[in-house]
């Protein structure tokens, strides 16, 4: 959608070294109001230069802030979390605004990331290690966790909160410096997180803000003092910030797609389905990489699912998400809502039943809004765009299957593991799916099983690239160093060279 931005319309910059940077390169995106279609803002997009200058930032202040005692970290860690409580609304209403979903949903991003927060104030005893008196020869081994240096973050538009403080809170926490690249598509509240921690007495320099897109991208791959990179988003993009990371030496965490299926056994209740299938689909317009995308009825439960997910998605409330009453709100951009359409044609091209179609969806009073309502399709097969492919808008598939082994075999098959659930009142079913299933995230009963913070989020398969997954004792593992140090004094060195190993006598 092309619309006229005037010399009024604010300029979002950077943060670096402490103060908010305008960007100096010319370069601009458009930062939408999802609802109403109009243009809320512009970001800059960072330069090489801008990149250098926020992680010669990170550096400079990585001795001090390294050597800072853990204790005081968490202190500082427990006033930022005491102004995020403080500031929990206004930043859930910068998500609503320039992402879309419901206020409520937004609010609940918050706390997400605030939970994150908390687990990493725990870090003088997160950082414990292990201890061995006198291993042979009067030597006393023991180990240190360290931090890397400077390390970065580059998160996608879908939790432009909670996403970047699965990351920053860790590794902050950790003795690193931290240098955040948010999705250009809602980039303000990556702003007020920074401002809130200077406020919380984090010094200059140790947590930096470049808005960007590609460009920025590559330079803080290819930049020789970033020392590790996380990253949230597609796979293909995945893949590409692995590849090029690791081959340059750095430690990688990339997290990818999903196609995230939920199993339907015929003991199941279906009042739990239908309302855990309605909003885990249907949430946040779909774009979540814990959405469920994939109803996997098995045996004959379709028949009787089918009509009553029909019914609910014909009477979603959908508008703005500012609105209290509503229940789904609209797409990012103009050219994601264009895209979700398209899969929805390819669908019914390729011969998937529509149920319910959400495309020329209108929100009185916001016409111009990037809306596409519940979209429901039966009769799905393995080999269609819409079951391959993530859709990342509310689209769900329905397909049928005979029995709960071919529904594993179904799930196990796909390329994406990520998130699975399966409903259903059977304890054995319940226990064999949990074990046999080749998905990272498991839910019973459970439509989203995000572990909570003190566990740790990542997928398998083409989910996820890299050893570590988000958060948790995972996020301390991938920020830190492993070092195991040995030590004797002269009292107990015996006299003469050694030429075999110390060992225990």
């Amino acid at each position: 959608m092309n619309m006229a931005v005037t010399s009024e319309i604010t300029l979002i910059g950077h943060w670096i070294n402490g103060q908010a940077v305008a960007g100096t390169t010319g370069r601009t995106s458009d930062v939408y109001n999802p609802a109403t279609g109009a243009v809320g803002a512009r970001v800059a997009l960072a330069s090489p230069a801008a990149v250098d200058a926020a992680v010669a930032a990170a550096k400079a202040a990585f001795p001090a802030w390294s050597e800072t005692p853990p204790l005081r970290r968490a202190r500082i860690l427990f006033k930022f979390k005491e102004l995020l409580d403080q500031h929990h609304d206004r930043l859930a209403e910068i998500i609503t605004r320039e992402h879309g979903k419901v206020f409520s949903d937004a609010k609940g991003e918050v706390t997400r990331g605030i939970e994150v927060v908390e687990f990493a104030t725990g870090i003088p005893n997160l950082l414990k290690t292990e201890f061995t008196d006198n291993i042979g020869g009067g030597i006393d081994n023991w180990n240190l966790r360290q931090p890397l240096g400077v390390v970065a973050g580059i998160t996608p538009f879908n939790f432009p909160v909670m996403v970047p403080m699965w990351m920053f809170p860790v590794a902050l926490a950790a003795g690193n410096t931290f240098v955040l690249k948010p999705s250009e598509r809602d980039p303000s509240a990556s702003l007020l997180l920074a401002q809130l921690l200077k406020e919380a007495g984090l010094p200059d320099g140790v947590f930096n803000v470049v808005q960007g897109d590609k460009v920025a991208v590559d330079a803080l791959i290819a930049h020789p003092d970033v020392e590790a990179l996380s990253f949230v988003g597609s796979t293909p993009i995945a893949e590409y910030i692995y590849a090029e990371g690791t081959r340059r030496g750095k430690r990688v965490q990339a997290l990818g797609g999903a196609k995230n299926h939920l199993v339907v056994m015929p003991d199941a209740d279906l009042d739990q389905v239908v309302d855990a299938l309605v909003g885990a689909a249907y949430g946040s317009a779909g774009e979540r990489c814990m959405a469920i995308s994939v109803a996997v009825a098995v045996g004959d439960v379709a028949d009787e699912l089918v009509p009553r997910l029909a019914e609910r998605a014909r009477t979603l409330n959908i508008g703005s998400g500012l609105d209290a009453q509503v229940e789904m709100g609209p797409l990012v951009t103009q050219a994601h809502k264009a895209k979700v359409e398209g899969y929805i044609a390819a669908g019914i091209d390729e011969g998937a039943a529509l149920i319910i179609d959400g495309r020329g969806c209108k929100v009185e009073g916001h016409e111009d809004g990037f809306f596409v309502g519940g979209t429901l399709f039966d009769h799905v097969s393995p080999d269609m765009t819409i079951y391959r492919e993530e859709i990342f808008g509310p689209v769900l598939c329905v397909v049928r299957v005979k029995e709960f082994a071919e529904a594993v075999a179904l799930i196990n098959a796909h390329e994406f593991g990520n998130g699975v659930s399966c409903y259903t009142s059977d304890g054995a079913v319940a226990r064999a799916f949990s074990r046999q299933i080749k998905v990272g995230m498991v839910g019973i009963n459970v439509p989203i099983p995000v572990p909570m913070a003190w566990h740790s989020f990542g997928g398998w398969k083409r989910s996820l690239f890299g050893d570590h997954h988000a958060y948790g004792e995972e996020g301390i593992r991938f920020y830190t160093r492993y070092k195991s140090i040995m030590q004797r004094w002269s009292d107990s060195i015996a006299k003469g060279a050694e030429f075999t190993m110390p060992v225990a006598k």
